[in-house]
């Protein structure tokens, strides 16, 4: 496995009430991969849901458009212990995505293009918690940070903001994703340092 690190350069703060503990402010957004970056284009870009009974839910890029895209302003934590406050993104709610698909599933593995996966609480993905973001900073995604989509759930940590996204599967129960399995803890709070497990 190949970890590619870019764009590291952080500063401590005084304590700020948005800064959950271990982590440091940076101005730059590092680049973390483990493994190559996909090359993904929007003509064959396809998201797909899939729920317990197997039905596929799809959307292409431009049927994922046009569910509407909104402005969102957020903070970001990773697990290395950085932080970066006020980021601007463009993206899709996962509540429009799940308008019309019924399940009973109470969490979901995250899949990507490349093959990386994490798993979720749904609960963590609605209520206007997350998105499938398309822009950063006012720019299409770059593949390096995972474009044109990944996810993005803000207040967990943020391997759990799968780059490349290509689908969600429901799960009856919590299944560890690739990070997971390698001792990352099953959730990801940052309030609570929830590192590893």
């Amino acid at each position: 496995m190949s970890l590619t690190t870019r764009g590291f350069s952080g500063r401590r703060r005084e304590p700020d009430d948005r800064l959950p503990p271990g982590q440091t402010l940076v101005q730059r957004w590092p680049v973390l991969s483990a493994g190559p970056t996909p090359n993904v284009h929007t003509d064959t870009w396809d998201f797909v849901i899939r729920d317990e009974g197997g039905t596929e839910h799809h959307w292409s890029w431009d049927q994922l458009l046009a569910l509407g895209v909104e402005d969102i302003t957020v903070d970001i934590h990773c697990v290395t212990h950085w932080s970066k406050l006020d980021m601007s993104w463009r993206g899709v709610s996962l509540d429009k995505l799940f308008e019309n698909v019924e399940t009973e599933d109470a969490y979901v593995m995250a899949r990507s293009y490349g093959g990386y996966t994490t798993n979720l609480p749904l609960e963590d993905l609605l209520d206007g918690q997350a998105w499938i973001a398309i822009e950063a900073e006012g720019e299409p995604l770059d593949p390096e940070h995972g474009g044109p989509a990944r996810l993005l759930v803000p207040h967990l940590y943020f391997w759990k903001s799968a780059k490349w996204i290509r689908g969600l599967t429901m799960m009856p129960t919590n299944d560890s994703g690739f990070w997971e399995q390698y001792g990352y803890h099953l959730y990801g709070d940052p309030w609570k340092e929830e590192r590893y497990s």
